[in-house]
């Protein structure tokens, strides 16, 4: 099994000699690609002085445009995403392919309370991991975890998914709920950073988000929908229990409100159908493959 390992790097020159170092001496075989985001230090040179092979990019595109143009480039039949801050310690990925060896598509190193970046960010976390577990239908134990093996095929089919901003770990982990590819997680130690981390708490949250239930209704609409139905039959229904048992009639308010949950509902069926019409046809597509 040939092995890649992609580190998305912006400004890590701090951390990431130890990093490369300690990737040696843990998985010597293993090919490993430095996708330079843009960085303004040594980050680069240092890379290539330590024997990676190097991306660089003119300017900044984000760290899940990183991610993508290093998953197009490895040459492995798995894939290990680790960060290049020293956040990570490279013996873990030992764990994270071991386990992917047990017959798992994707293994994602999940911190517990401990690893997380303060409060705030541990409390978002546990919010995003709550939600996302909602949705799919399985325990997500850290959605936003950068520390991942996956299965190299099975990660390029949803690279035209992943943003190029800080969600990938967001996006892949869903699509490969969703899309049923087994998926794994292990508990790991996470020590503190090397240099400045690069994201914005409220933007980038906002976005994870957003980014959750994009792929929620790609996947999986009526979750999303029928819930927004049924509360806004509720409210109707509640608001009408009010003017009647008040003013004796039923108003148009009431009317509005069922009738949004109704087509809101018919939504939700329509946009069902087409997911699952365009899942046939890529799944068609992939069969007539040679």
């Amino acid at each position: 099994m040939r092995i890649s390992v992609v580190l998305p790097a912006k400004n890590e020159a701090g951390g990431l000699p130890r990093t490369l170092e300690r990737l040696r001496e843990v998985l010597p075989e293993a090919e490993v690609i430095v996708v330079d985001d843009g960085s303004t230090d040594q980050t680069a040179s240092l890379a290539a002085a330590l024997g990676a092979r190097v991306l660089t990019s003119p300017y900044s595109m984000g760290n899940g445009a990183a991610i993508k143009r290093g998953a197009r480039v490895a040459s492995g039949d798995v894939i290990v995403f680790m960060d290049a801050d020293g956040q990570h310690d490279p013996a873990d990925a030992c764990r994270l392919l071991e386990k992917l060896g047990e017959g798992y598509d994707m293994v994602v190193g999940a911190r517990n309370w401990e690893g997380q970046a303060g409060v705030s960010r541990g409390l978002a976390n546990t919010f995003y991991n709550w939600l996302a577990s909602r949705m799919t239908g399985f325990q997500v134990k850290d959605l936003t975890s950068g520390f991942r093996a996956v299965r190299a095929d099975r990660f390029r089919e949803f690279l035209h998914l992943l943003p190029n901003g800080f969600s990938y770990p967001t996006t892949s982990t869903m699509a490969f709920l969703r899309s049923a590819y087994a998926v794994a997680y292990v508990s790991i130690p996470v020590a503190r950073r090397i240099g400045t981390s690069h994201i914005r708490p409220i933007k980038d949250g906002i976005r994870f988000l957003l980014i959750i239930f994009k792929i929620a209704t790609l996947y999986s609409p009526l979750k999303l929908f029928v819930p927004m139905a049924l509360a806004f039959f509720l409210l109707g229904l509640g608001y009408y229990a009010y003017t009647f048992t008040a003013y004796g009639r039923f108003t148009n308010m009431s009317m509005l409100l069922f009738s949004a949950s109704v087509i809101i509902f018919l939504i939700g069926l329509i946009s069902e159908q087409i997911t699952g019409l365009t899942y046939l046809a890529a799944k068609g597509e992939e069969s007539r493959r040679p």
